[in-house]
């Protein structure tokens, strides 16, 4: 058993597609890194260990979510450790290049790793003078890089030299040293995404395809090249994060609302959200309401079609978890969470208030009309259907006067196109039809075969 079975416990966000750890510092205080706003799960790992959290490490100023730092700081007295580069506006230990961390018994050394953001750190574990693991934040993860764009356009191809930099400087530890990187799967920092979440230098040597560039300008080239869109609220996150998000004193709650006072909400300009599954919103809804129903992926979705200081209203099911709902909307800043929907959509109908429908279809059951495809520019490529209009979801409400009244709006399974769906409905669409399947099988109900590549 190495350090990382027995003192490494790494916390995945599968949604977000990032990872924080808690390090078991073997004297019943712990070391966490990276942690997010919703700590429920650093928590829990850190009360069945018996640890105290003492330390609280950024690697940088994240976009994709609000830091739990300064909780940590709060709640647990926890040292806040973070680039003075950074310019943070709340207490911390600011840490420069080469500087040391005494954990009590091992050693957290400061590595300077720009790329990412401007004031970008890895955190080297040292035992002694034995290199245990690097958290590498978002300068070398699994098989890449993360992206160099967050910053501006005209600043990503500067920021991409200083990854290459960076990356060349991490390869020079020992083969062994493990990777323990924040971003990976599924994660908008990651360009592209991998699968796997942590690795070791000597294999990232071997493998990643970045690493096997010839030379600073063709890693340059292939990092840009590899960079997609991302969701709209990462423009706003780094900011608050080098402010420090307020702290929670007591449990955020989802207060019950009556049918009046949502529609009331609606009218004044809130919004509303509808985090039922697919299907039951399809079949009845409130007008104007946006569908993102509730799974790993709420948090990318809310962030990116909502504005920051959003006023919200859910609606859900009775079965549906509601702390799940606030946490996730917390962990990325969206904190004007006035309630949910006492009662459901029946209290709604039962108050004589008007509902919407929108078509949900199987494959074999749609319409002859315009196909739209509202999925990543990626997926796009891999395969879509001929003749296809594609917009990414994410820019969808700027271009809907692109496409046509009656269209079939379609994803990779059928929830990003309800969320598309709703989207269209509140720029007055009618007469949608949202496929309950992907591509593959709207060209197989027709005999058809998927192409390749293009754009929209």
């Amino acid at each position: 058993m190495g350090f990382a079975d027995d003192f490494l416990i790494p916390l995945v966000d599968e949604g977000l597609g990032n990872s924080a750890y808690l390090v078991d510092l073997g004297d019943g205080r712990a070391l966490a890194v990276d942690a997010s706003r919703d700590l429920r799960a650093l928590r829990a790992a850190a009360t069945r260990r018996g640890l105290h959290v003492a330390f609280a490490a950024d690697t940088h100023l994240h976009a994709d979510f609000l830091s739990g730092a300064v909780q940590l700081g709060h709640d647990h007295g926890a040292t806040v450790l973070a680039s003075a580069a950074g310019r943070r506006t709340f207490e911390h230990q600011g840490l420069a290049d080469g500087d040391e961390v005494d954990l009590g018994g091992l050693t957290l050394r400061a590595l300077a790793t720009p790329g990412h953001t401007d004031e970008h750190l890895s955190f080297l574990l040292l035992d002694g003078d034995r290199p245990l693991g690097a958290f590498t934040g978002g300068s070398l993860i699994v098989n890449s890089a993360a992206r160099t764009d967050l910053l501006g356009a005209e600043r990503t191809e500067e920021l991409a030299r200083a990854q290459y930099r960076s990356l060349r400087r991490l390869t020079r530890l020992p083969d062994e040293t493990a990777v323990w990187p924040t971003h990976g799967a599924g994660s908008f920092c990651s360009a592209p995404p991998g699968t796997g979440r942590t690795t070791t230098i000597g294999a990232e040597k071997r493998a990643n395809p970045l690493l096997a560039a010839p030379d600073e300008d063709a890693f340059v080239a292939r990092l840009i090249a590899s960079l997609g869109s991302y969701p709209a609220y990462f423009d706003r996150l780094a900011e608050l994060n080098r402010r420090g998000p307020a702290v929670l004193t007591a449990v955020p709650q989802l207060p019950a609302l009556e049918a009046e006072q949502v529609r009331a909400l609606l009218a004044d300009g809130g919004h509303v959200v509808d985090v039922r599954p697919a299907a039951h919103f399809a079949a009845g809804h409130i007008p104007g309401s946006l569908s993102i129903p509730l799974r790993d992926q709420f948090a990318t979705w809310l962030g990116w079609l909502l504005p920051g200081d959003a006023r919200i209203a859910f609606v859900t099911d009775e079965d549906q978890d509601l702390s799940e709902i606030v946490w996730q909307a917390y962990k990325i800043g969206y904190d004007r969470l006035a309630g949910r929907l006492s009662g459901g959509m029946a209290a709604w109908q039962e108050a004589g208030f008007l509902t919407s429908a929108t078509a949900f279809v199987t494959p074999d059951r749609a319409p002859a009309a315009p196909y739209l495809d509202v999925r990543q520019e990626a997926e796009y490529a891999a395969g879509h259907v001929p003749g296809a209009l594609h917009l990414e979801l994410g820019v969808l409400a700027a271009h809907a006067a692109e496409v046509p009244h009656g269209a079939v709006v379609a994803c990779g399974h059928g929830e990003r196109a309800m969320t598309a769906a709703s989207v269209l409905e509140r720029a007055d669409h009618s007469g949608l039809t949202v496929l309950n399947g992907g591509p593959g099988d709207y060209a197989a109900a027709r005999g058809r075969h998927l192409t390749e590549g293009g754009a929209r």
